[in-house]
């Protein structure tokens, strides 16, 4: 079935919000997309495609400007990216054995403790003696960390910032602002390898990589706004609106989870 012009509309206004949501607040879409999407019917693994198929676009528009501005350290990149190949290549077949339930249950969990974290203001410690010293050491834990997050991460629709931070900051000595633009790159190449697991595993089929470019390519106007806004709102508003953000995004997960 087509899409109809109203849902076209509808899904370009999700993608603005979704980026204006990653420019403004530095989260990742699926926050937004996938409760969004469970509301409108769609299911589980078809909500988590769409979101996937976005940070494509979203990550590659993320990198570019951080490679610019020189936040990006293309070769850590690299190497976690490769990791990212391997391990989102199984994401699939993963996402085909889990149970709808089980998916959403395990998505409330991810965006209750961004929450709580957030609310709470937890801080992920950086180790100051990190084990890893070699170089070679250091890519391989790069590349170990890819596959890990690219499992699991894809496989919920997040992005990998949630759960390399730790990895990387207790074997590497990473501080959390070294590891978002990485995780952002690191994004690139799990989602597309995410993507074609989920099609070969026929999660996902044509229509849902189809919304996926529709908000895809609105998310990276929103982005461009959101990182203008960010410019001019106070800490406060920014502060608020992100804790709002969440906590309607799990309200809207826990919602469809047990009435559904």
């Amino acid at each position: 079935m087509s899409l109809e012009i109203l849902d076209i509309f509808s899904y370009i206004i999700i993608g603005l919000i979704t980026g204006v949501a990653a420019g403004f607040f530095g989260m990742g879409g699926g926050t937004i997309i996938v409760p969004v999407m469970l509301f409108l019917g769609q299911p589980i693994h078809h909500a988590i495609g769409v979101s996937v198929m976005q940070m494509i676009f979203s990550s590659t528009f993320g990198s570019i400007i951080n490679y610019k501005k020189g936040l990006l350290n293309i070769e850590d990149g690299i190497y976690a990216g490769i990791g990212g190949l391997i391990g989102a290549s199984f994401s699939g077949m993963l996402l085909d054995s889990i149970s709808s339930k089980t998916l959403t249950f395990l998505f409330l969990l991810i965006t209750l403790y961004s929450l709580l974290k957030y609310a709470f203001k937890i801080q992920s410690s950086t180790n100051l003696t990190p084990p890893i010293k070699s170089k070679s050491q250091q890519r391989l834990i790069l590349i170990i960390t890819g596959i890990i997050t690219g499992i699991f991460a894809i496989s919920l629709g997040i992005g990998g910032g949630l759960l390399m931070v730790p990895i990387l900051g207790y074997y590497l000595g990473y501080e959390s602002k070294k590891v978002v633009p990485l995780g952002l790159f690191f994004v690139i190449f799990s989602s597309i390898s995410g993507i074609i697991s989920f099609h070969n595993s026929n999660v996902i089929d044509a229509q849902v990589l189809h919304i996926g470019i529709y908000i895809g390519i609105a998310s990276m106007i929103g982005v461009w706004i959101g990182i203008k806004l960010i410019q001019k709102a106070s800490a406060k508003v920014h502060r608020n609106g992100l804790l709002s953000i969440y906590m309607l995004s799990v309200l809207v997960t826990a919602y469809k989870l047990f009435a559904g």
